[in-house]
């Protein structure tokens, strides 16, 4: 890129990829409004409530990039319609560098989920880099009798349609995940749409539901003080706070893993030399201790390109497209 004013340049082409990317476009000639910025008060939307995760992770990680960049970070919580209500009104902003989205696994659903959800999660958007992944854990009350997800298939095969699951509404990663789940193992189940995710383990907790696959920090402390059981982690790995749980691929469910993932994004058309500079940057402070250390509640911070964030949006489409078919659920 040649700035204003200035003569003819060699072209220089680059070959690294991830970081080297970002510092060849970091070092590149840029127009006069990216070198200043940022200049200004930066507004960090999160299309969920005050409190939850994705809420609290926005808080840790902006305070440590309004340090990095010398400029504050306003965190503005924008919920509603599953996440839709904050990704319109980023989409719709000036793509300066001033805006920023917390954007995370519902925005792929919603691009199924909903025949119009006002976005287009892979046009609308520019995507810099994932911040963490998050485990899914599928649990059952404490004294249920039930002491294995085989067991829990192999009940559910026996009864179909017997066992009630819970979920944070139609439609969540938790919903769609125990769908594929049900529907890999060929078994059936009852779904129990919950206004939220919390609200559906307290369910579970208080034996009103037979099983759960929600996000790992919020079964965690419940499983930790022995009212509800892990059976299984949704995921490609076993977690590190329960080394002892196996995943479900391990017990013969391939293809079912789920992580719910989150990063950062900004309105598509923001200037390459601002996407390159919020992607090291973003890198640098996920790299703090003392950051890391604030974020570990059981999920993995989990730095990434452009390149690879786009990807994790792309494959979250196409298993929700597997999961509503496996369910029957067609676009609202």
């Amino acid at each position: 890129m040649t700035a204003p004013g200035s003569g003819p340049r060699t072209r220089r082409r680059v070959l690294q990829a991830g970081l080297g990317a970002f510092a060849a476009a970091a070092l590149s000639p840029m127009p006069a409004r990216a070198q200043a910025w940022p200049s200004r008060t930066i507004r960090w939307v999160v299309p969920y409530l005050p409190g939850t995760a994705p809420d609290q992770t926005v808080r840790i990680v902006g305070e440590a990039m309004a340090e990095a960049l010398g400029q504050p970070v306003v965190v503005e919580n924008k919920a509603g319609a599953g996440g839709n209500i904050g990704a319109q009104q980023v989409a719709r902003a000036a793509p300066d560098g001033y805006t920023w989205l917390y954007s995370a696994t519902p925005m792929a659903i919603n691009m199924r989920l909903h025949r119009s959800p006002g976005f287009d999660t892979l046009k609308d958007f520019t995507h810099v880099g994932r911040i963490g992944t998050s485990d899914v854990l599928l649990v059952v009350h404490a004294d249920s009798g039930i002491a294995s997800a085989r067991a829990l298939l192999e009940r559910a095969r026996r009864e179909p349609g017997r066992l009630n699951y819970g979920s944070g509404g139609v439609g969540t990663p938790a919903h769609l995940g125990a769908e594929l789940m049900l529907g890999v193992a060929g078994v059936e189940a009852t779904h129990v749409p919950f206004k939220g995710a919390v609200e559906a383990v307290n369910a579970l907790v208080g034996r009103q539901i037979d099983f759960s696959l929600p996000i790992f920090h919020v079964a965690l402390p419940h499983v930790q003080a022995g009212r509800l059981l892990a059976l299984a982690v949704a995921g490609p790995r076993r977690n590190p706070k329960l080394p002892e749980v196996p995943t479900l691929e391990e017990i013969g469910l391939a293809g079912v893993s789920m992580v719910s993932f989150g990063g950062l994004s900004l309105p598509a058309g923001a200037p390459a030399p601002i996407v390159a500079r919020l992607g090291a940057t973003l890198r640098t402070v996920l790299e703090r201790p003392d950051v890391r250390a604030r974020l570990d509640t059981g999920g993995a911070v989990s730095w990434s390109t452009p390149e690879q964030f786009v990807e994790d949006f792309r494959s979250e489409i196409a298993k929700t497209e597997r999961a509503m078919k496996l369910a029957r659920l067609e676009p609202q």
